[in-house]
């Protein structure tokens, strides 16, 4: 029952993407309500999967790639639903909707089972390290979703479309102050973590070294933007550019790198 509710769930979020792309190409917007409609249900579905996993579990469903890869896709797909009732964010759902339905693809990939955690999992430290990095990789995500609308919105170069990239522009620098600051939860509390399961606060792992960079990327955003140095299409592209680097921390790690969090 658990995997057929799981590829429900991935079969909405393909359906919600291509009824997406239908009613951009042939300009219905009643297949776009449809869309967001099936998107919603998705949603829901992968919500009632995660707390079902959980309860059978008897855990936070959080503890392999599997399990992290299935929060992370919905963290995105939360924010995306967030963004759209909080800001009528419409003109997002294009590159979100197929952005949440890769990362559910790439979990699909992952083994399935429920396992016990593994010793060095069991801390109280372990909701709070690992459920902040799924908070911090989804507003990444999201932010530079954003990022590639404004770059295509903004060749278009019409005078209407202003007000529209200006909103994007600051959704985007919202969204990466709230990664930046999950991803300081993530590094500060995985350190304190390490240093009660393996006596050192730093042990130059690949995934600390990579959580290192791409904190260390998201900085100098902000350094940019806070100075006043950059904005608009510059920025744009910097959160497009660095969304890979994210990926890669999430997944390339783990698949080309041995390590700590190998398991994770």
């Amino acid at each position: 029952m658990m995997n057929a509710l799981f590829f429900a769930t991935l079969v909405a979020y393909f359906v919600a993407t291509a009824l997406q792309f239908s009613a951009i190409a042939f300009k219905k917007e009643g297949v776009g309500k449809s869309a967001w409609l099936m998107f919603l249900a998705a949603v829901i579905a992968h919500t009632v999967y995660i707390v079902v996993r959980g309860i059978m579990a008897k855990r936070i469903p959080l503890s392999n790639q599997f399990e992290f890869s299935t929060a992370f896709a919905w963290g995105v797909a939360v924010l995306l639903v967030l963004l759209h009732f909080r800001v009528k964010a419409d003109w997002l759902n294009a590159i979100a909707m197929p952005m949440t339905f890769m990362i559910l693809s790439y979990a699909a990939l992952q083994p399935r089972e429920i396992t016990d955690l593994m010793p060095a999992l069991r801390s109280r430290w372990f909701v709070f390290h690992i459920g902040s990095a799924v908070i911090s990789y989804s507003a990444f995500v999201i932010a530079g979703c954003i990022g590639l609308r404004y770059i295509l919105l903004n060749k278009k170069g019409r005078e209407e479309n202003s007000l529209k990239l200006r909103q994007m522009d600051w959704l985007s620098y919202r969204l990466v102050a709230l990664g930046v600051l999950m991803l300081t939860v993530t590094i500060l509390t995985g350190a304190i973590w390490a240093e009660e399961a393996w006596s050192a606060f730093w042990t130059w792992d690949p995934k600390e070294v990579w959580a290192l960079i791409t904190w260390i990327i998201y900085i100098v955003y902000l350094h940019l933007r806070l100075r006043g140095k950059k904005q608009g299409t510059a920025m744009a592209w910097y959160v497009v550019i660095a969304v890979p680097v994210v990926l890669f921390t999430f997944a390339g790690v783990n698949t080309l790198m041995s390590g700590l969090h190998s398991y994770g």
